[in-house]
């Protein structure tokens, strides 16, 4: 029963944060998972092995999986201006505003993870292949999608350019090392990670997604692991992510249930492919890590601004260890940079009045050391996989709710 629950919960915060001391509690939560329902605890390594030895599975009920995005994810916005293209099985093409609907809009942005959308249109570049678009349907008739026709006749010489969610509103520019504080409203998709106490940073991308760093979840052996005052039902690691290079660094979380939007909680704008920014772009990294290498987790919300740094440049510091998959930010004078504790937290761009997910915290030699930047995810190259996993696994949990009713 409830009852019976909070009494074991309440037995066991006693036990854990009364009767032990410090180092006996983290000897413990180090080696054993407690059960929470059962009132037992179990070596750590069985927990997420995959077996329930917890009563209702518990154990196994918030664990990391890895996913695999088998497809190009066949709808992206691309450029600054966020001109809308589709796959068409063999490469990308740019869609003609001819006969543009406004439930091509919807449907378009509907397919990218957004409710909401917005349309205009503008004048073709001379570089952009034209060709329209029509609507088909999944096997599983969940939704329609958009695909490409091989008419390549475009009347209105025009293209479709998307803004599918009303995210990146925060403050002004304005771990860290080298930071100020902030207030969460200035940056509302920063979230804490947190297992016991704040581990990593993360990014909310929508009314239910979180993007942070795979590394975050290497040393979790226990699936405790909430996000601020909100739970979590699915965390996915990118399948390529490999912890001896941080090479894929990305992990998703997906909320149990939609946050509700205010001025403290409003996703980030994921960028459209090829935003390119340019060295010395101007950028912020947010976050709760270290104030100071080897020093302590700040309590207050802090937030820098760096610049990007050309891949020129960081690939002569850090030459091979720098993949298509990383980009690197900071102040090569040192002083300012993110730290652990920073890790999986944004490294945001402002563009047109938006803020824009253009990295995400991953790794560094020492923090704010002069020559040696922050490296960061590059969302940029990883967006296929951001977009695939958000489709996939709402249509699973779609399913799940179908089968329930």
């Amino acid at each position: 029963s409830r009852e019976i629950n909070s009494y074991l919960i309440a037995c066991h915060t006693f036990l854990t944060h009364i009767l032990l001391s410090p180092p006996v509690k983290k000897l413990i939560e180090s080696n054993y998972y407690y059960c929470t329902r059962s009132a037992k605890f179990i070596p750590l390594a069985k927990s997420c092995d995959g077996n329930i030895d917890c009563f209702y599975g518990e154990d196994e009920v918030y664990c990391s999986t890895e996913f695999k995005a088998n497809d190009t994810f066949p709808v992206r916005l691309i450029s600054a201006e966020r001109v809308l293209q589709v796959f068409n099985g063999k490469t990308w093409v740019t869609v003609c505003n001819d006969d543009w609907s406004t439930q091509h809009t919807e449907t378009a942005c509907k397919q990218l993870g957004y409710t909401k959308s917005r349309g205009k249109i503008i004048p073709t570049c001379p570089s952009f292949k034209l060709f329209s678009v029509t609507f088909a349907y999944t096997v599983l008739g969940l939704s329609p999608f958009l695909f490409s026709t091989n008419s390549s006749v475009c009347r209105t010489g025009s293209v479709v350019s998307l803004t599918c969610s009303d995210c990146g509103v925060g403050g002004n520019l304005e771990r860290i090392v080298g930071g100020v504080d902030a207030h969460i409203e200035e940056y509302p998709w920063q979230v804490s990670l947190q297992n016991g106490g704040h581990r990593c940073g993360g990014s909310l991308v929508s009314s239910r997604w979180i993007v942070t760093a795979a590394h975050c979840f290497r040393l979790v052996k226990s699936p405790l692991f909430a996000i601020s005052c909100s739970s979590v039902d699915k965390i996915i690691i990118h399948d390529q992510y490999d912890e001896a290079s941080s090479d894929y660094d990305l992990a998703m979380m997906r909320l149990s249930s939609p946050i509700s939007v205010g001025d403290k909680r409003k996703p980030v704008c994921l960028p459209p492919k090829d935003l390119l920014l340019p060295d010395k772009a101007p950028v912020v990294v947010s976050g709760w890590g270290l104030l100071r290498e080897n020093g302590k987790i700040s309590t207050t919300l802090q937030k820098a601004n760096i610049e990007m740094i050309d891949r020129n440049t960081c690939s002569s510091i850090y030459a091979t260890m720098l993949s298509q998959r990383m980009v690197c930010a900071g102040n090569l004078k040192g002083g300012v940079d993110s730290c652990q504790g920073d890790s999986g937290g944004p490294l945001v761009y402002l563009s047109a009045s938006q803020w824009y997910l253009v990295g995400v915290v991953s790794w560094g030699d020492g923090c704010a050391r002069e020559n040696r930047p922050g490296v960061y995810s590059n969302v940029d190259n990883m967006l296929n996989w951001i977009y695939a996993a958000i489709e996939v696994l709402n249509k699973e949990m779609l399913k799940c709710i179908r089968v329930a009713e």
